[in-house]
């Protein structure tokens, strides 16, 4: 049984027709995938292993891609082989969702924005199982507490916009996993998620994996990731498979040089060890003296007091606040000029809505913040429009955050353009710097956003961040989706420019790894409120919070001999933010451990 594999990629050819002619975007691909495998595939952005998965799904079509060659053998549930590069789409259409699942890259862009949660989930149980309404909505439930979503019930009534990057990411899982298909193929379905739920859908898909037979095709760059999930793993390089091998194999004697850069790129758990500041990674090929600490200054750059954001939640005719989301709670940080301070916790813990209150994209309630010597809550509209000049933004999903029907060089020169700083040849002068910044060639200026990879689109996103020269940039996951090579490149560069330009940076974010590499303060939060903040490496290497600790815990580590444990994951789960309008939440309190170590002392819930 287990020689006959379910999915067999026998010399996979796929080429895109551009306006600068046919590009090639797999050449001459094969390997297997069989019963009970995970096979991952990685490799850089624009490698090829997402077009080779939509291949298998025969999407690619509507993607304006062709298959030109090769063939893609499918074990279908009733016996018999088909190949899939012929199949036609009326059958294909029976097979997606039921005998193959997919789950996408972007949440937001896989979920239909008008149709809720509930009608998602079971539009696919009723189409190909046969259910009716009772049983799907049962059934849907049961896939919503797989996935461990809190209050399953409220979130089957609601839409996507009204869920956190990580929880639409698991509505997605749990809507690819409901068929129970006998292949399923993950593009990066872990980018958007925080460690601790990132170990337990691992866990989840593994376990799903065993009980049920299903083969996994798990695409990714999270060389971490790799090493928890694959058998086997498939390494791509523009287009072509430069190495197979199993993980062992893969992590411990790497035979092609792409796959060694691909590891050294890796930040790993405990490498910053010892040292008191950030300093950038040291990639293959890099001279010694670019690598320099980033010590920062002592200037005050940023405070922020008591700062309170609530939601209202409304419901009755008259759709009345009958309730609040207590999103941030009573939250106190500062940033020095020149530094970085890294907000860290599980998805919908208010780290990306303290981020946007900051900048006002969202109103706070109360509290104080000050840049420099402006108060940021006391500013109008025209105050604060000047007030953004000195603060900017990177989102964490560059597709949306991108407009689709701008060229990227007008989407970069247009904050020079709001705020008059640049005109006529300069201003191209200064667009064309800044692709030469973060390293995208000056023929992308003419492209559109859809016709990039993510990694290149979120490079976009901090070169049009950059536009105008700001103190404060507040980066809100901005390297969750890029790929090994190129977030150790972007991060590098974030670093680089830091050092040369005095930015600070409020980096938002679950990598605990990459927090590691880049921060020189660290603020771990839960339920809104930061329960232990401090220097990097007191947080790091002595966590006092048991929250913390349980997220140092479940990091998954780039080495396959230390694969974690589904026992080793016990989280609680995340209790509601959701408070009656009456409610009133006890001040944050904190002890000071060490110097600059503080640990909060109220009750934290965790």
């Amino acid at each position: 049984m287990l020689d006959n594999p379910i999915a067999s990629i026998r010399n996979l050819r796929v080429e895109f027709q551009t306006k600068d002619g046919p590009v090639l975007a797999v050449d001459d691909v094969s390997f297997d995938i069989r019963p009970s495998e995970t096979v991952c595939i990685v490799g850089e952005s624009g490698s090829g292993k997402s077009v080779s998965s939509l291949s298998l799904m025969r999407l690619v079509e509507f993607g304006g891609g062709e298959i030109s060659g090769g063939r893609l053998i499918f074990d279908r549930k009733t016996g018999g082989e088909t190949d899939l590069a012929i199949t036609d789409q009326k059958l294909m259409r029976t097979i997606r969702g039921n005998e193959i699942g997919m789950i996408f890259q972007e949440p937001m862009t896989a979920l239909n924005p008008v149709f809720t949660v509930g009608r998602q989930l079971t539009e696919g149980l009723r189409i190909h199982m046969g259910m009716n309404r009772a049983q799907a909505k049962a059934r849907a439930l049961e896939l919503l507490k797989q996935v461990r979503i809190p209050e399953p019930e409220r979130r089957l009534q609601q839409y996507p916009h009204e869920l956190s990057g990580g929880m639409r990411q698991r509505v997605v899982i749990a809507m690819a996993m409901a068929c129970e298909p006998r292949l399923l193929i993950a593009d990066e379905p872990t980018t958007a998620l925080d460690v601790t739920i990132q170990a337990e859908i691992l866990a989840l898909m593994d376990r799903l994996k065993r009980e049920t037979g299903t083969a996994v095709m798990f695409i990714t760059h999270d060389m971490a990731v790799v090493a928890q999930m694959a058998d086997r793993v498939v390494v791509m390089f523009r287009g072509k498979k430069v190495e197979e091998g199993t993980v062992d194999e893969i992590f411990n004697s790497p035979k092609h040089d792409y796959t060694k850069a691909l590891l050294a790129a890796v930040p790993r758990l405990g490498e910053m060890q010892g040292k008191s500041l950030p300093e950038p990674m040291k990639l293959l090929g890099d001279t010694e003296h670019s690598r320099k600490p980033i010590p920062g200054t002592e200037e005050v750059l940023l405070e922020v007091k008591n700062l309170v954001t609530r939601f209202p939640v409304k419901g009755g005719f008259f759709r009345r606040t009958v309730a609040n989301v207590h999103a941030v709670e009573d939250v106190s940080f500062s940033i020095n000029k020149g530094q970085t301070l890294s907000l860290v916790g599980e998805s919908g813990c208010g780290k990306s809505t303290a981020g946007r209150s900051i900048l006002r994209l969202v109103e706070p309630l109360s509290g104080q913040i000050r840049l420099g010597d402006t108060d940021i809550v006391a500013l109008d509209q025209q105050g604060l429009r000047k007030a953004r000049l000195d603060m900017q933004m990177v989102f964490q999903d560059p597709f949306a955050s991108l407009n689709p029907q701008m060229q990227l060089m007008d989407q970069v020169a247009e904050p020079m353009r709001n705020y008059g700083t640049v005109k006529g040849d300069a201003l191209r002068k200064r667009v064309e710097m800044l692709f030469d910044r973060v390293e995208l060639p000056r023929s992308f200026m003419r492209r559109y956003p859809h016709e990039l990879s993510g990694g290149q689109r979120q490079r976009v996103a901090i070169a049009r961040a950059l536009a105008l020269n700001p103190k404060l940039i507040i980066s809100d996951e901005a390297v969750s989706a890029l790929d090994v090579s190129v977030q150790a490149q972007v991060l590098n560069l974030m670093m680089e420019l830091q050092a040369e330009l005095g930015i600070s940076y409020l980096f938002i974010s679950h990598d605990m790894a990459v927090v590691e590499r880049v921060s020189h303060n660290v603020g771990v939060m839960y339920l809104g409120r930061i329960v232990e903040l401090g220097p990097r490496a007191a947080v790091f290497e002595d966590p006092q919070h048991p929250y913390t600790q349980a997220l140092m815990k479940a990091v998954p580590v780039a080495d396959p001999s230390k694969r974690k444990a589904e026992k080793d994951l016990n989280f609680k789960p995340i209790p509601s933010p959701i408070h009656p309008v009456d409610y009133e939440p006890a001040p944050s309190e904190y002890t000071e451990v060490t110097p600059g170590h503080f640990l909060l002392t109220s009750d934290s819930g965790y």
